[in-house]
């Protein structure tokens, strides 16, 4: 059975997608990777995240339906495009075209800014 992948935005977890899951059939081939949980201890850099979420869809048999939120959509519209062989079908929400730049600059800022313990829950 093919899988469905679901990619939160960033901000967010997950768990994020747990009541749009409840609504879908054939949850058992849904999956929500934690985007964090992907990097496996490495610098959380766009670069690292998208080697990271390649490595993770090539573990996976078959096509993929991919469904991305904000971060997740750039992360789902770049495997996308190197992939298309890959990708069944793609959803983007709230997704821009191209990483702004500038806004994740400022996020990675006021992120360091931030104590370790804030990003552990």
């Amino acid at each position: 059975m093919e899988k469905m992948i679901l990619l939160h935005g960033s901000g967010h977890r997950a768990d994020s997608w747990n009541e749009t899951v409840s609504y879908l059939k054939n949850r058992e081939n849904v999956l929500c990777p934690e985007l964090s949980g992907l990097l496996n201890g490495r610098e959380a850099s766009y670069p690292n995240l998208r080697a990271a979420f390649g490595s993770y869809c090539a573990q996976i048999d078959g096509a993929i339906h991919l469904c991305g939120l904000s971060l997740g959509g750039i992360l789902a519209l770049d495997y996308t495009l190197e992939h298309p062989e890959k990708v069944k079908t793609l959803v983007l929400i709230g997704t821009p075209y191209k990483i702004p730049k500038a806004a994740f600059a400022l996020q990675n800022v006021v992120f360091r800014f931030l104590p370790k313990s804030a990003f552990h829950t």
